[in-house]
C-alpha cells in the first residue's frame, strides 16, 4: 500500500513539475485536499475507499489536480470507490471508460468554490459547482442534474486548501457518451 501512495506521489509530482504548474510560494500549511484522499485512503477505517477517485484526479484534465493542490479554498464532494462501482468504474478502468473531457467535467461537479462545512452546506438549496452548474442539496442529500441522489456520508473531512464530504455516489453534470 505505501509504495501506492508513494507511486500517486510521484505520478501526481511529475505532472505538476512537467508542465511547470509546481511553483514555491505562500500555501496554507498542512496537507492539501489530494494528500488527504490520499491519507485517508491508505490507513484508518476509510483504507483503500478512495483508490477509484484518485485515479480519476490524475487521469482528468491535469487542471484539475492543480486545483486540488493549489492555494485556493474549495468544497470537494468525493464519492466513494463503490460509488463508482455502482456506475461501472474502478481505478483500472476510470482513465479509459471516460473521454477526459467527460471525467474532467464530472469531478469539476464534484467541487466548487470555498470551503464549505456541513454548517455552510446543510443550509444550502443549491451548490454552484467548478463545472459551472449547480448541485440540488436537501438535509444532506445532492441531487444531480440527471435527478439522481447522493448522500453526505461523512461531512467535514478538512484540509489547508478546502474541506471534503464524502458522498455514496457519484454526481452527474450529463449522461457521458
Amino acid at each position: 500500500m505505501k509504495s501506492k501512495i508513494l507511486a500517486v506521489s510521484i505520478v501526481a509530482m511529475i505532472v505538476l513539475a512537467g508542465l511547470g504548474i509546481l511553483t514555491v510560494g505562500a500555501a496554507p500549511p498542512g496537507q492539501y485536499i489530494v494528500d488527504v484522499a490520499i491519507a485517508v485512503n491508505s490507513s484508518g477505517p476509510y483504507a483503500g475507499s478512495f483508490d477509484t477517485l484518485i485515479a480519476a484526479v490524475l487521469a482528468a484534465d491535469p487542471a484539475v489536480l492543480s486545483t486540488l493542490t493549489g492555494n485556493g479554498q474549495f468544497t470537494v464532494f468525493a464519492p466513494t470507490d463503490d460509488a463508482f462501482a455502482a456506475l461501472g468504474l474502478d481505478e483500472n478502468n476510470i482513465g479509459t471508460a471516460l473521454s477526459q473531457g467527460d471525467l474532467t467535467n464530472i469531478l469539476l461537479y464534484h467541487v466548487a468554490r470555498g470551503r464549505r462545512g456541513s454548517v455552510s452546506i446543510l443550509p444550502s438549496e443549491r451548490i454552484r459547482t467548478l463545472y459551472g452548474d449547480f448541485l440540488m442539496q436537501d438535509d444532506g442529500v445532492l441531487t444531480d442534474n440527471l435527478d439522481r441522489t447522493a448522500n453526505i456520508i461523512v461531512p467535514d473531512v478538512g484540509a489547508a486548501n478546502g474541506i471534503i464530504h464524502v458522498i455514496d455516489a457519484v454526481v452527474l453534470p450529463y449522461l457521458p457518451s
